[in-house]
Order: C-alpha cells, then structure tokens, then sequence
C-alpha cells in the first residue's frame, strides 16, 4: 500500500474516532467531569503518551525559527479548539456539535485565500455561503435547551468557534510535518498545552471524585484520551505529511454520519427536521467547497 493510500486511512480512522466522541464524550460531562477539568486530562495524557514513544523515534532539534509557530499550533489546536469544543458540547447535543464541525472544511478554504492567497471560484463561494447558511441555522433555530443540553445555541456557537480555530490550526502545522517527525511534533505541542491550559482548567480538573468514578466512566475517559486525542492528533499529523490541509478537513464530515448513527442507536440523541436541513446545507456546502474543477480541453 503505498503512503498516500495509509494518509488517506489514517484520515478516515481520526474522522472515525472523532465521530464517537461526540456521543463518549458528553456522556461524561458533567456528571463526572466537567469540560475544562477534561482538558486538563486529555492534554496532560495525551502529553505523557508522546514524551513515552518519542523514545522510538529520531531525536531531533526544533529550529529557533519553529518555535513561535509551534506555539501558536498548540494554542489553536490543543487549546482554544479542544476548550470551546468540550464546553461546546456539553452545552448542545452530539448530531449539532458533529454536523457544525464539519464546516471545518469552509474554514480551512476561507483562511487559505487570505493567509497563501488561494483562489477562490464562485462554486467555492457559494459553499462557502450555504454551509455556513446550515450551521448559522442550528446555531440560531435550535431549540434552547434538551435533557443534558441545557443551552443548544451557545454551544453551538462555542463549537463553529472551535471549528475555526482547528481550521487555522491545519493550516499552521501543515510546513511542519514536512521538517519533523510526527512524534516531534505532538510531544511539544502537547506538553505546551499542558502549561496553557493548566490556569483555566485546574479547578475543575481538581474537583472530580477520581476514586468514585465507575467503570463506565473510567473507560469513557480512557478513550477520549487515548482514541480521540493521543491517537486522532498522531493519524492527523502523519496524514498531513501526504495530504494537503483542506483535503485532510474534507475528512471532517465523515464525523456527523459516525455520531448520528451512534447517538441514534445508543439513545444519546435524536434526528429532527432541523438537525437534517442543516446537516443537508453543510454538506452541499462542502462538496462545493472541496469539488475539483474539471481540466479544461
């Protein structure tokens, strides 16, 4: 198999993954934990998985040039992404927070005409326009508030926030993972995250009763760490070594069908006609945005 087939898997594997969490994660929240406080656990486990196998990997030196790029990858894609979205979430439901993540794509186009001057064609504006039209609609029309959803439009909004954050986040990291290997990479950009975020997240990490948590609640959290953050950032960042930002975003909206038919089948959340309005208009949207033109004859 050769490497842009194993990028183009290990694409499909973190849209996977992230497709779950959806569900996982906010049946954790906040019953046993609360959204800062499971930061603090993603970031801090995630950090101590890289430093471990960054032993089996090439010891390589960070350019002084890199740092400040570094950092900035860490503050948009360990930090404001991965607080607005667990707050996010714990505010709407699984199918919203999984359907506006994927305009991520829009996102990733829009920053890529202004930051490296890409062209964008009317198709692509018109995406642009009609996804954004879906997610502005659950955002603004959803209703206010469902069982363990306590406040839909704020968390709706907290989630294209942090849609944009990982957009620009791809974009960054992209002329990294050219001059570094994977492992390089997410242990210091983890280990950065650890030290950002650790002012707005002890608290709440703090307040968790770790010796009265159930099993359920142990493996829960064991996957988001592991799956959706150790694992999905590893996929992601190797895929980006092979694939361009905006083809590894088009990857985004395999999330909304994972969660929808995982939220469906486990009761976590339900279809309405909204939900599917919205969803219909993001997706068009993104195929707009990612279609290729036809060659000219």
């Amino acid at each position: 198999m050769n490497k842009r087939a194993l990028a183009i898997l290990a694409a499909i594997g973190a849209g996977t993954i992230y497709g779950i969490n959806h569900t996982v994660a906010k049946g954790l929240m906040p019953v046993y934990i609360e959204p800062f406080g499971f930061i603090l656990l993603r970031v801090s486990g995630a950090a101590i998985l890289f430093w471990l196998i960054s032993f089996w990997g090439p010891k390589e030196k960070v350019a002084t040039s890199d740092w400040p790029r570094l950092f900035g990858c860490s503050v948009l894609g360990m930090c404001i992404n991965m607080l607005f979205f667990f707050k996010g979430l714990s505010l709407t439901t699984p199918i919203n927070s999984s359907v506006i993540t994927t305009i991520t794509p829009i996102i990733v186009l829009v920053l890529a005409a202004i930051l490296i001057k890409e062209r964008i064609t009317w198709l692509k504006t018109l995406g642009i326009i009609t996804g954004l039209a879906g997610a502005l609609g659950l955002i603004f029309f959803s209703s206010d508030q469902v069982q363990n959803a306590p406040n839909i439009p704020l968390g709706n909004l907290l989630v294209l926030v942090n849609a944009t954050s990982y957009g620009l986040y791809l974009i960054l990291v992209k002329p990294l993972t050219s001059k570094y290997h994977p492992f390089t990479l997410m242990k210091w950009l983890f280990l950065m995250a650890v030290i950002i975020n650790l002012p707005f997240t002890l608290g709440e990490f703090t307040e968790v009763e770790w010796s009265a948590l159930p099993t359920e609640a142990i493996l829960g959290m064991s996957f988001v760490v592991f799956g959706t953050t150790f694992l999905t950032y590893l996929l992601n960042v190797y895929a980006l070594r092979q694939l361009t930002a905006s083809t590894i975003s088009a990857f985004v909206y395999l999330q909304p069908l994972i969660a929808i038919a995982y939220a469906v089948s486990t009761g976590a959340d339900s279809l309405n006609m909204l939900k599917i309005i919205g969803a219909l208009l993001v997706f068009a949207g993104v195929y707009m945005v990612t279609r290729k033109p036809k060659p000219v004859t």
